[in-house]
């Protein structure tokens, strides 16, 4: 059963959850309807243990997320309460989607542009198709780009490049995205699904609690020194090596068959 909202579907598939933008007539623009939606449709994977990896995906062909619904702003953003409302609801959109314990995986069709390229980012991975263009056009409209979107950006391809990202407003093929270290993986678009679905099924075959202290441990690695929790590191270090999968790892390991990991 699907979760959300029209313009924003959670669908379960095996161990994957997929987490839908759907809105192709607007190039999977996102309304203020689909900010609200995300936070409750990660909120049902995170409480499902089954869902191991969740892959962020755009509905149709021509676009992962073009940006935010423009059209929306002059009735949801045409004041100083509204815009209050507005933002409110995208970050909290964005605390979910990079606060999810599970990792994710943003599966690039097409258009990547402003704040579909934010959303991207929020993701562990990024697997584009060859014909994906990747942008952030926030000079070219006038638009201040916060500091937590920045900071984002130079996570990932570092300041130069985040700088030339900003600064020309250009877009990028998904070749210089690959260059750059924006995408993992670039694969023809008719080859897209399969590498995903690959990727997804290997992340979700390994021990989840693995998988979950190596994402807590990078995200604190990205913090200020000052800042960082690394006793959330260690605990779920600690987690690991008290589980039943650490010893069905070892079991499987010396009965040279492949382990079957439960989370636990």
């Amino acid at each position: 059963m699907d979760l959300g909202v029209e313009t924003l579907i959670g669908r379960k598939e095996g161990a994957i959850g997929w987490m839908i933008f759907n809105n192709p007539a607007r190039l999977n623009a996102v309304s203020l309807e689909m900010w609200r939606a995300i936070p409750q449709v990660l909120a049902a994977f995170e409480a499902d243990p089954e869902v191991r990896v969740v892959v962020f995906v755009g509905a149709g062909d021509r676009a992962f997320v073009s940006g935010a619904d423009i059209s929306q702003f002059e009735e949801q953003r045409n004041d100083a309460a509204a815009e209050t409302r507005y933002s409110d609801a995208s970050a909290a959109a964005n605390a979910a989607m990079t606060g999810i314990s599970r990792p994710t995986i943003a599966m690039i069709r097409g258009y990547c542009i402003g704040g579909g390229l934010a959303v991207a980012l929020t993701c562990d991975l990024r697997i584009c198709s060859d014909d994906s263009r990747f942008a952030i056009p926030a000079a070219r409209l006038g638009l201040g780009y916060a500091f937590a979107g920045v900071k984002l950006l130079i996570d990932v391809v570092g300041p130069a490049i985040a700088r030339e990202i900003l600064y020309t407003a250009r877009r990028f093929s998904a070749d210089e995205a690959l260059r750059v270290g924006l995408v993992n993986r670039v694969a023809t678009r008719e080859n897209l699904e399969t590498l995903v679905r690959d990727y997804a099924a290997m992340i979700a075959a390994n021990a989840p609690l693995t998988v979950r202290a190596a994402k807590i441990a990078a995200r604190e690695a990205l913090r200020d020194p000052a800042r960082r929790r690394l006793d959330d590191v260690d605990a779920a270090v600690a987690a690991c090596f008290d589980s039943a999968d650490f010893k069905e790892g070892r079991t499987a390991f010396m009965q040279k068959r492949p382990p079957e990991f439960r989370g636990a």
